[in-house]
């Protein structure tokens, strides 16, 4: 009895900080003398996985007009609270002429000393060769609310795949709308009746997550890491309606504790849409 309360206290920290680490993170970066700005603010939004694993965007800014958006992905060590974080690509920038983006490397340890924070210390070399970045130190601090817009993380087969896609605009028809009180989210969807190749095509939030998929008694599942006070929409797009019209199907949502199930159905002219928000 004993061992088994040890282990799910274990297990309750592990999910406590998994809803810790997940969101937005944002604060001071420095440089010292010879980067192009002694100080930067950041933003990180910051996705946190059971594994320990750690992926996102980092946003480096002096203001919202001039900034860097890099895609990181890193690694917790829930034992001494440090985190290793390695940016990769450069998605987006907008930065004078005589500054250059650093891709970074980042070493931080969590606390929470009434807030939440990352401290720790950063280096890098420029976007496009092997000059070493100015290094220098981060503070960032747990908000509930971004500067910069959250994506929807997507892989790279659908991201090449919803450039050249190319669907018939539908109405949107509001099934239900939840209120989740967790960062994991797992959906599941199965046909409603008769299997009858009933195929979707599934879009969160606009973004592509599964194209043409066949509906049956086994679950098309998609796992989603929310970020609090985020508006999320998920779409079921029909590809075809089966052999018995329409493209029905039982949807069963687990957030946390809590599970929901409701039928929907999506034709040649609504797609079904359920709205949830990470409160």
């Amino acid at each position: 009895m004993r061992l088994l309360l040890i282990i799910l206290i274990a297990l309750s920290g592990l999910t406590s900080m998994e809803q810790n680490l997940t969101g937005i993170w944002r604060g001071k970066r420095t440089q010292v003398t010879g980067g192009c700005y002694p100080e930067y603010s950041i933003e990180l939004h910051v996705y946190y996985s059971k594994d320990n694993n750690i992926m996102g965007n980092a946003y480096n800014y002096y203001d919202k007009d001039r900034f860097t958006k890099i895609n990181f992905t890193g690694r917790y060590n829930p034992q001494t609270k440090r985190m290793v974080i390695i940016e990769n690509a450069v998605v987006q920038y907008n930065v004078p002429n005589n500054c250059v983006p650093c891709i970074k490397t980042y070493d931080l340890n969590w606390s929470e000393m009434g807030k939440q924070a990352l401290d720790g210390e950063w280096k890098g070399h420029e976007m496009g060769n092997s000059n070493i970045c100015p290094p220098g130190k981060i503070h960032l601090e747990k908000e509930s609310v971004p500067v910069f817009p959250v994506d929807v993380f997507q892989n790279d087969t659908m991201a090449r795949l919803q450039q050249s896609l190319k669907l018939k605009d539908r109405e949107k028809e509001v099934v239900q709308t939840i209120t989740i009180d967790t960062s994991d989210i797992k959906i599941e969807l199965y046909d409603n009746a008769e299997i009858d190749g009933d195929t979707v095509t599934i879009f969160l939030n606009n973004t592509l997550l599964v194209y043409r998929k066949m509906l049956t008694d086994k679950p098309l599942t998609i796992n989603i890491t929310a970020f609090p006070n985020t508006d999320y929409e998920f779409m079921m797009y029909a590809d075809n309606l089966g052999r018995i019209p329409p493209n029905t199907s039982l949807m069963v949502i687990t957030a946390g504790k809590k599970r929901y199930e409701m039928r929907i159905s999506s034709s040649e002219q609504k797609s079904a849409v359920v709205k949830f928000r990470y409160q």
